[in-house]
């Protein structure tokens, strides 16, 4: 019995990798794809979870984020550009402490397969700035340490990860994958 199950499971396996393998062999058909608009919503939630995170483990920082725009593949090429606007927030001595932070980075999105995650690699900071009503002069330094900060995070922190809850992106993700950059999305395309 346990035998026909296993031959069971493996001929369902073999069928679900041949129409994939099948879907995914037409170089201009991509059977499954993320807008912008998808990867803008995860990442948000990302970062509410990462503040949530932060504030449970006693840190006193926290980070919110307003606005989180995403452009993949401008100019027809293999990057993913980021402009966040959001807030920067030291809690200390019963005051929180906010600095507003605006910052476009650059990088280039990598598939991981073991994560079933797309990270951002290679970032390139475009534009910086801080703004904060408690602090005057020069930001110079703050701006540095923060966008480093920002920085690492998003190198750390995918922009997209599969749903395994889903049957279609479970099955992708059960198959070697990779990623290519279109405008306004990024398609799933069978590894090589």
């Amino acid at each position: 019995m346990t035998d026909r199950l296993n031959a069971s499971k493996r001929a369902l396996f073999l069928v679900l990798i041949a129409c994939v393998s099948l879907l995914g062999g037409c170089a201009s058909f991509s059977p499954y794809s993320v807008s912008e608009g998808t990867i803008e919503g995860y990442l948000q939630d990302a970062v509410a979870d990462f503040d949530r995170q932060q504030l449970q483990s006693g840190s006193p920082l926290g980070l919110s984020l307003s606005n989180a725009d995403i452009t993949l593949g401008p100019d027809g090429r293999d990057v993913a550009v980021i402009d966040l606007a959001g807030q920067v927030s030291l809690n200390a001595m019963m005051m929180k402490l906010p600095v507003d932070i605006v910052l476009k980075v650059e990088g280039a999105p990598v598939y991981d397969s073991q994560e079933k995650a797309i990270y951002l690699r290679r970032l390139q900071l475009l534009d910086s700035r801080i703004e904060s009503s408690f602090f005057k002069g020069d930001l110079k330094p703050v701006t540095d340490g923060v966008m480093r900060g920002v920085a690492q995070m998003l190198e750390t922190m995918p922009v997209y990860r599969l749903d395994e809850t889903n049957a279609t992106q479970r099955m992708f993700g059960m198959v070697p994958l990779d990623i290519r950059v279109a405008p306004g999305r990024i398609e799933f395309v069978m590894a090589e």
